[in-house]
């Protein structure tokens, strides 16, 4: 079920910016699928909640992959998004994501560096062995929560933030994201997602300077479920 202005996860929100619990299938921006993005959608909300006449403003801050879950920031002014994204390219936005995967890594927790390289064609990266033209360094952290019978939740801290790092990386250690097709799991997830959720976010406002801590409750399914 994708979001609408109804349903919309709201999970923190001020006149700066709105923090949203962004559902798997939305898309973050409008893209050539045509299908309303998830920016119209809380552009809506604002709208009707604060009764603004004409054009909201309404900045994308980053964005998450369509099938992926979890938090989303968007920016309620230009001088919030000026600052936000200066945040982004400095690092000090931690985000936390947690992961179901199959076949449980080998360590109980490691810390994975590698060269990934975007191929455009089918909108995949790949691991190189070594640094070679168009590839990006990518280091993520990790941790095992919880073993399930036959799954295993991961919780990742990204140093990085590359085309679809997370997934990559885990799929390279043998240990894709269930769902993940594009990255090596047998079998879709029903609802076509993955299972792959932004869970927790921690930064300074960039107005306010007091410290936000927001976390995203996971997709209500019974996998997701026994993970909490």
């Amino acid at each position: 079920m994708h979001s609408t202005k109804e349903n919309l996860q709201v999970l923190f929100e001020d006149n700066h910016l709105i923090i949203i619990n962004k559902k798997a299938g939305d898309i973050t921006q409008g893209d050539k699928t045509g299908d309303k993005p998830l920016s119209d959608v809380v552009k809506e909300y604002v709208k009707d909640k604060f009764n603004k006449p004409g054009n909201v403003f309404l900045g994308t801050v980053h964005r998450l992959d369509r099938p992926t879950s979890g938090i989303i920031i968007f920016a309620r002014t230009s001088k919030a998004l000026e600052r936000l994204n200066k945040m982004l390219r400095e690092k000090t936005i931690k985000k936390t994501y947690w992961a179901i995967v199959k076949n449980m890594p080998k360590k109980e927790s490691d810390t994975l560096i590698n060269f990934l390289k975007k191929n455009p064609k089918n909108n995949k990266s790949f691991v190189h062995k070594k640094e070679s033209e168009g590839c990006k360094k990518a280091i993520l952290h990790y941790k095992i929560l919880k073993k399930l019978d036959n799954y295993s939740l991961l919780e990742i801290d990204l140093e990085t933030g590359r085309h679809h790092q997370i997934r990559t990386q885990l799929s390279h250690i043998g240990s894709p994201i269930k769902g993940d097709l594009k990255y090596g799991f047998d079998r879709s997830n029903k609802d076509g997602s993955i299972s792959l959720h932004a869970r927790k976010i921690n930064f300074i406002h960039p107005v306010t300077k007091e410290e936000i801590n927001v976390s995203a409750p996971t997709p209500i399914d019974a996998i997701w479920n026994a993970c909490n």
